[in-house]
């Protein structure tokens, strides 16, 4: 009886606590564990435990309370840029100081211009750990090693001065200006069908007269934010998975769709993506709105404006020569502003872009064909784009290129329909950091020179030519925004850029490159006022962790 009693009394407390009782807990167990398999499972907790120490330890080395740092440090913006760039320099010489050779050193991967697809799982095996931050590569949550979570970021810091900037049309500079990009992000892989990816990012200028421009500024924002499920067979491997959340977009060349890297601040979409892969294809469908991009601190919300949604096919090998994309791409704009006027703008594209390399000679080729409505009437226009090039079996390695490009124009801004091409979410600097113009109503031809110099040096000499496709249409910015209209213009020429730029990785970390360029102005630009030449100099740094 008094047995009874207990046992339920151990049952009773085990519901007011939430937690089984004894006598359950050894009724559900068909047997305790064994003291070797006990003695497994206390290891791996320890391990992980003393991974994530590491990774806090590294941490503590770069982070910030970002909050807190960008309120008492905005007093000292110019300061704070200068400094900046002597720990990113001391951080990667320490990194160096650090390194070693691990054991197979061809197959470790680089960083890519998408964080979220770098793959860090190799570090599961010891003897490749080698560099300086792999204990927050890859911090093992699991016995088994496929629950892991990584760690990574990105510093970079740019000066950049523009002596008379878009023709005179902005604020005189005199001294240039600092552009500073910070961007963290964790990576958390459950086993191997679930992924939680999240990235943040500020964007800091810094000494601009005028202020900054939509793209240099954005304090503290949530940049990416998604999760990934395999819908059939694992993340890797071939099949579906499904992608719901804040993430980038880069299809192809990334003429339509990008990440917007080389201004300061990037570009993200709220989205629902799924990824198809199959052999040598990978299908990409979507629909998305793209995330404003505001300055203050975690303000940036979605753009319910604007909507963009698709399918985008790819078919890669390493063995062909030619590789191709196929794509569809739908754009929605509640107000669109062409040279014609505004109104709402509905386009839908369709395109293919061929491009690999055989023997020394490279393509990319790309065609665009759009219909659609503005403000109630029709839209027709298209695209041709080129980038061809030649390696002779010379020293130095050089690459002597060609691109070639040509988007149609508005014939006549008083009839309701509309030919002028919208490249839509383009890449940023779409013709070099010096250009205010982007691919709308538009012919170039950009010569160029690629070649290697003493100490992996990479030096790129080019030489732009852009003239307007239709009198009756304008010039565009990069994001599309009319920045002159052709009203009461004859000229076609816009004018020609020259300009030269060095890269060099100084450590698998750390790259800087410089870059001067000088933009003539041609008739029309004479014609539409004011006219000024353009000279533009930036020194950009980035480290990547």
């Amino acid at each position: 009886m008094g047995t009874a009693r207990t046992r339920a009394a151990a049952r009773l407390s085990g519901l007011v606590t939430g937690l089984p009782s004894d006598a359950d807990a050894r009724r559900r167990s068909p047997a305790a564990p064994s003291l070797s398999h006990t003695r497994a499972r206390s290891r791996s907790k320890c391990r992980a435990v003393e991974g994530c120490r590491r990774a806090g330890r590294r941490l503590r080395f770069v982070g910030r309370d970002w909050v807190q740092l960008l309120g008492v440090l905005k007093r000292h913006q110019l300061k704070r840029g200068w400094i900046a760039w002597l720990l990113m320099f001391g951080l990667a010489r320490v990194t160096l100081d650090a390194q070693s050779i691990p054991a197979s050193a061809d197959a470790r991967p680089s960083y890519m211009l998408l964080r979220d697809e770098e793959d860090w799982s190799f570090l599961r095996d010891p003897s490749q750990r080698s560099d300086w931050w792999d204990p927050i590569k890859y911090i093992p949550l699991s016995r088994s090693g496929d629950t892991f979570l990584s760690l990574g970021g990105e510093i970079r810091q740019q000066y950049e001065r523009f002596k008379i900037e878009s023709w005179g049309a902005q604020p005189e500079d005199t001294s240039g200006y600092l552009l500073q990009r910070y961007m963290g992000h964790a990576d958390l892989h459950v086993r191997r069908r679930f992924r939680a990816f999240v990235q943040v990012k500020s964007g800091i200028e810094t000494g601009r007269n005028g202020g900054p421009r939509p793209t240099d500024e954005d304090q503290l924002d949530l940049h990416q934010g998604f999760v990934d499920v395999g819908v059939v067979g694992a993340l890797s491997e071939d099949g579906v998975m499904l992608r719901v959340g804040r993430q980038e977009f880069s299809f192809g060349s990334q003429r339509l769709v990008s990440v917007r890297e080389r201004p300061n601040v990037r570009q993200s979409f709220d989205a629902v993506r799924a990824i198809v892969r199959v052999a040598d294809w990978r299908v990409d469908g979507f629909v998305s709105r793209p995330v404003e991009t505001n300055i203050g601190i975690f303000d940036e919300w979605t753009d319910r404006s604007r909507a963009l949604w698709g399918v985008y096919a790819v078919r890669s090998s390493d063995d062909a020569a030619t590789n191709v994309d196929l794509y569809y791409l739908g754009l929605h704009r509640d107000k669109a502003t062409f040279d014609q006027g505004t109104g709402a703008e509905q386009r839908h594209s369709i395109g293919t872009r061929l491009w690999g390399t055989r023997g020394r000679l490279d393509h990319n080729v790309e065609g665009v064909w759009q219909w659609g409505t503005f403000d109630g009437g029709p839209i027709r226009a298209w695209t041709l784009a080129s980038d061809t090039g030649w390696r002779p079996a010379v020293p130095g390695q050089p690459r002597f290129g060609v691109r070639a490009d040509v988007t149609s124009g508005d014939f006549n801004r008083d009839q309701p329909a509309l030919q002028t091409f919208n490249a839509m979410f383009p890449k940023g600097a779409y013709f070099g950091l010096i250009a205010p113009t982007g691919p709308y109503n538009h012919m170039d031809v950009h010569p160029q020179v690629e070649v290697t110099l003493p100490n992996d040096w990479t030096l790129n000499a080019t030489w732009l030519w852009f003239w307007r496709t239709r009198r009756g249409d304008g010039i565009y910015n990069v994001p599309g925004n009319l920045l002159r209209s052709g009203q009461g213009a004859r000229a076609h020429f816009v004018g020609q850029s020259p300009g030269v730029e060095v890269t060099k990785e100084l450590t698998p970390h750390l790259s800087v490159s410089g870059q001067v360029s000088w933009f003539s102005a041609g008739p029309f630009i004479q014609e539409t006022t004011p006219v000024h030449n353009i000279f533009y100099v930036t020194a950009i740094a980035t480290y990547k962790f």
